[in-house]
């Protein structure tokens, strides 16, 4: 038998959670015809606005080649627009469209739904530990903690 703690492993609890966060909001998101990647593909930019594809691929912890279908759709879609950058006109930035606002509403309205199961039971006393626990995990490990965008 493999010895282990892994009961008593941060690093098993953070993944599980995040796991079963993530296949609840796919669940959720499924009927509506959007994908957890076009989700995140969104979230990036309503959060940090207008993007160059290598560094949201690198955000979001996929292959530039990966994205670059993700992108396509949602291109075909009308969801994005890649529009050259002002500093450098070989790198394209990536754009919402206005065609990606009632997209974008739905998709809050899913993470909503999966955000009251998630905490179903927690005190907002609780939540907010929570989130200062996971805003020290972050910084402990090097990621800084996201803060909103300034408008």
């Amino acid at each position: 038998m493999l010895e282990h703690d892994l009961d008593e492993s941060l690093g098993v609890w953070i993944t599980l959670a995040a796991e079963a966060y993530r296949k609840a909001l796919t669940e959720e998101l499924a009927p509506h015809g959007f994908t957890f990647r076009q989700c995140q593909v969104l979230g990036f930019l309503a959060f940090e606005g207008p993007q160059p594809q290598n560094v949201l691929a690198e955000k979001m912890r996929v292959e530039p080649p990966t994205l670059v279908g993700i992108l396509d759709r949602m291109e075909r879609d009308g969801w994005i627009q890649r529009r050259p950058c002002e500093d450098d006109r070989r790198k394209k930035l990536i754009h919402p469209t206005e065609l990606a606002e009632p997209v974008w509403q739905s998709i809050l309205q899913c993470g909503r739904r999966v955000r009251a199961q998630a905490s179903h039971g927690l005190s907002p006393e609780q939540l907010s530990q929570l989130r200062e626990i996971l805003e020290t995990v972050q910084a402990n490990l090097g990621a800084p903690a996201r803060q909103p965008q300034e408008n």
